[in-house]
């Protein structure tokens, strides 16, 4: 028997999300939970998140103004070097995780909606 995709139930289990956080030992977090992804600990990884995305364009406002300003030093270079490193992994984390949880297409869909142009 064929099934179609409209034919199967849909899964009560999202795929693992990447937390905004490593453990003690740098590796990452994940979160299993069912699809509406509405659970309490999914919620403090949007709070995080959106922390983090926060405190990156603030970081990125302070580096235009501080190299805008003409009288910067290597010290306060490094800082801000070593911050923005910080910054862009917690954003490229964000992105990671983020893109995971798109939902993707079947191929038969994919082609479906295709135009060919």
């Amino acid at each position: 028997m064929i099934y179609k995709s409209h034919d199967i139930a849909a899964p009560t289990v999202s795929r693992p999300r990447l937390l905004p956080w490593s453990n003690l030992d740098g590796n990452p977090c994940y979160l299993v939970t069912d699809v509406t992804g509405t659970s309490h600990l999914s919620r403090i990884a949007d709070n995080v998140e959106a922390v983090q995305l926060d405190m990156a364009d603030g970081l990125l406002n302070h580096a235009a103004d501080l190299l805008g300003g003409g009288k910067v030093t290597a010290p306060q270079l490094r800082f801000l070097a070593a911050r923005l490193a910080e910054s862009l992994h917690d954003v490229h984390r964000i992105a990671r995780s983020r893109g995971a949880r798109l939902s993707v297409p079947d191929d038969h869909e994919a082609l479906e909606g295709d135009t060919g142009t």
